[in-house]
């Protein structure tokens, strides 16, 4: 009762943010996840210079998750923005544990942990931003429940705080346009930091995230590819060029049974982010 209750309620938060947007549902995306032997997933994409949504999987969509690593961009803006990261060079000292990702064992800035995904990096940035700033931030920029918990370093993580991909794509949409409550460096330079792909024809910014629960891996992809593409003859003024940037915003997830190391999870995560992305024609194939 209580989740067909909170399923309700997010629906008016899905149509709310997609209001004088067109819906299109895409079952077809499906065969992507069930190829690789997944069967709880959902990809939501937002075609903004169309103004509509694409989602595959409505009600999952809309289902809150443990963001997991995807919460290091909220992680990094509050860092900026508090100062506790002066910019994205801030160097944190490796604390000699030595962790199972050999990447995450040594000493790294902030744009370096980023690209790693380093966890301890990051637990010692949330400890040292602390849980007011921290709260205070959360309520400001209205990130998915806003929960917080007792443990500064650990509610990412263990499921406390939670975020559906609906709200992944509407965060992501106003960091993108700098409308979050931040300043525009600290959007920008984090924008900068989730540049994965760069090629002549787009760029492809994301973030992704893991997160162990009891029975099963929740994992994330979330972010935005912008797809250089012609100006139609309409559109086109003295002011404009021929060619432009467009923006999609994105988010997927998907589960699978805890302790599962079947297949290689982690590329299969991107590889079916781009095959959607082919699909929709937001990348070129």
């Amino acid at each position: 009762m209580r989740t067909s209750f909170v399923i309700a309620v997010l629906s008016v938060f899905f149509l709310t943010s997609c209001r004088d947007s067109r819906i299109h549902e895409k079952t077809e995306w499906g065969k992507y996840f069930r190829e690789q032997g997944i069967d709880s997933a959902c990809f939501i994409l937002r075609d903004n210079n169309h103004e509509a949504v694409y989602f595959y999987n409505k009600e999952r969509c809309l289902t809150r998750y443990c963001p997991a690593s995807t919460f290091k961009v909220f992680n990094s803006l509050v860092a900026l923005e508090t100062a506790v990261a002066p910019d994205e060079q801030l160097v944190i000292k490796w604390d000699s544990v030595v962790r199972p990702i050999t990447a995450w064992n040594k000493t790294m800035n902030m744009r370096e942990a980023f690209k790693v995904s380093n966890v301890p990096y990051y637990q010692e940035i949330a400890r040292r931003i602390g849980p007011d700033y921290m709260q205070h931030y959360l309520d400001t920029a209205n990130y998915g429940n806003k929960r917080m918990g007792g443990a500064i370093d650990q509610f990412w993580l263990n499921d406390t705080l939670q975020i559906s991909a609906d709200e992944q794509v509407g965060f992501l949409k106003r960091l993108y346009f700098s409308e979050l409550p931040f300043a525009e460096r600290t959007q920008r330079i984090v924008k900068s930091m989730m540049l994965q792909e760069e090629t002549p024809q787009y760029k492809l910014y994301y973030k992704t995230g893991w997160g162990q629960l009891p029975g099963k891996q929740v994992l994330w992809i979330v972010g935005f590819i912008e797809k250089l593409e012609h100006v139609k003859e309409h559109e086109k003024s003295m002011n404009k060029s021929d060619i432009r940037m467009y923006p999609y915003f994105f988010a997927q997830n998907f589960e699978v049974p805890a302790n599962d190391t079947t297949k290689d999870w982690a590329s299969i995560r991107i590889n079916t982010l781009k095959s959607v992305l082919k699909d929709f024609g937001a990348m070129p194939k």
